[in-house]
C-alpha cells in the first residue's frame, strides 16, 4: 500500500511507501493543479512556465490511498 498526499495550497504532490502520511518519500512533484481520479488511477497533472498541462504520474487506486491536504 502507499500514499498520495496532495497539498492544495503549497500544489505539491508526495507519494510514500506506506498506508499513512509518515512513510517514506518515494516521489515529490510540484507545480501540481490537480489530481484526477480516472477509470482505476489517479493522475497527477503538472503545468510548466507556459501553463501547459500534461500527466506526470499515475499510480492505482487499488492500492493507494490519497490524502488532499491544505
Amino acid at each position: 500500500m502507499q500514499t498520495l498526499v496532495f497539498n492544495t495550497t503549497t500544489k505539491t504532490v508526495k507519494l510514500l511507501d506506506s498506508k499513512t502520511a509518515t512513510g517514506s518519500l518515494l516521489l515529490e512533484y510540484s507545480n501540481i493543479p490537480t489530481v484526477k481520479v480516472l477509470e482505476g488511477y489517479y493522475e497527477v497533472i503538472q503545468s510548466d512556465e507556459f501553463e501547459k498541462k500534461y500527466p506526470v504520474l499515475r499510480v492505482p487506486i487499488a492500492n493507494t490511498n490519497m490524502i488532499i491536504s491544505k
